[in-house]
């Protein structure tokens, strides 16, 4: 292996084990998978087992579609501190006269938010173990919309490592990322509204209602994988310029 990409790897590695570490041993991370699963398992119960029967596949898609919505939020909370909490605190500097690069600062900061999401994800895995009790599940469906959990959590991470990097409050970095989650939210509602082109533009850039709702059911297209990836290094390479312009500031 290349000398150059190794020790990139090892650095990225090493920047995401002492993210990650710091999740484990901070309260409000085990706050936040400790929400995660209880709001999981209210919106599990209420809506997708219901009072009235239902095939198994609509009652795993229902638990895709609101576990889609808990993901966003938990992505955001798992974010908004990864930048803006370390130019607070004035670590960053310290960071970044390191012989470390502002793109491996900010990819190792968004693995360790990426590997926490998914282990709490995982953790939601019972809720789909309950319903095999019950009936016939698709394997295939559970692991299509665990994919597409994850890579609309990467999405979200991304946009808000990218509001973390504008500011030394964790507050404004939460309303910064939130508010352009929202606005990649609505841009369906935007699509039943305007004519064509534009009803086919705002229809493929919405977050969510295009491009999930195949996850949810079991269906994976390759045009959904690109625009989640693609959004995800879009934002992550808006944080990285975002970090080299403070050094150039400085």
């Amino acid at each position: 292996m290349n000398t150059g990409l190794f020790n990139t790897l090892r650095i990225v590695g090493w920047i995401a084990r002492r993210e990650l570490g710091g999740y484990f041993s901070s309260l409000p991370g085990y706050g936040i998978v400790a929400a995660y699963l209880l709001v999981s398992g209210l919106l599990f119960n209420i809506y997708a087992v219901g009072s009235t029967p239902r095939f198994s596949q609509e009652v795993l898609g229902a638990f895709f579609y609101f576990s889609s919505g808990m993901a966003i939020v938990t992505a955001v909370l798992l974010s908004v501190r990864l930048l803006a909490e370390e130019r607070q605190m004035g670590t960053l500097v310290l960071l970044r006269t390191a012989p470390i690069t502002e793109r491996q600062i900010v990819w190792g900061k968004f693995l360790s938010a990426l590997a926490f999401l998914a282990i709490i994800v995982a953790l939601s895995a019972y809720m789909p173990a309950l319903v095999a009790l019950r009936g016939k599940i698709s394997l295939t469906q559970i692991a299509v919309g665990y994919l597409g959990l994850m890579l609309l959590g990467s999405a979200c991470i991304a946009m808000t490592l990218l509001a973390s990097s504008w500011s030394s409050s964790q507050v404004v970095a939460g309303a910064s990322g939130g508010v352009m989650v929202v606005v990649l939210l609505v841009m369906w509602m935007l699509a039943g509204v305007t004519e064509p082109p534009l009803k086919q533009l705002f229809s493929y850039l919405a977050l969510h209602n295009l491009h999930f709702l195949s996850f949810s059911r079991g269906s994976l297209h390759l045009r959904d994988v690109v625009y989640y990836l693609g959004l995800t290094l879009l934002f992550l390479e808006g944080a990285t310029h975002v970090l080299a312009s403070w050094r150039w500031r400085e």
